[in-house]
């Protein structure tokens, strides 16, 4: 595993715990919103596997290996070059390599005029989410866990 990645959680005993993994995209070493997003999440209960800075697609695919269990990996990004770093993930997805909802945010594209097309991008290297405000980041992880459990009742049945 990464050299700073760590697994933490503050979860109440009892109570289900939820596992996301975290990082900032490959280049990019931003990481106060990213500590902050990791801390807000723990304190919401979630156990948050933090891979840091510079975090390649390849390192998110490999946290999902040892974390199967998580639901989303959450991936930040404030340099404008979340596109170029994230050229890998339609190989990972094809390989099943990473298989849980990918959900990208932060400065998501070079210059002051940010369009739809730049999302469009996004989705079609295989983002599930993204997200222009943190604050839809628990409304966000709350509707894939959702449509999860609705995946799950219509396959059992």
């Amino acid at each position: 595993m990464r050299r700073n990645a760590e697994a933490e959680t503050e979860a109440e005993s009892g109570k289900e715990t939820r596992t996301v993994i975290l990082g900032v995209a490959a280049s990019d070493s931003h990481v106060v919103a990213n500590h902050l997003i990791a801390h807000a999440l723990r304190a919401e209960g979630f156990q948050v596997v933090n891979l840091g800075a510079c975090t390649s697609v390849a390192e998110f695919a490999e946290a999902h290996a040892e974390h199967p269990e998580a639901e989303a990996v959450i991936i930040g990004s404030l340099n404008g070059h979340a596109h170029a770093d994230l050229q890998d993930l339609p190989a990972a997805r094809a390989a099943g390599r990473l298989c849980c909802p990918v959900i990208l945010g932060g400065n998501l594209s070079v210059g002051s005029y940010k369009g739809a097309a730049d999302h469009d991008r996004l989705y079609a290297l295989g983002v599930d989410v993204v997200l222009s405000d943190l604050d839809e980041l628990p409304t966000a992880l709350g509707e894939l866990r959702a449509r999860s459990a609705t995946a799950a009742a219509v396959a059992a049945s």
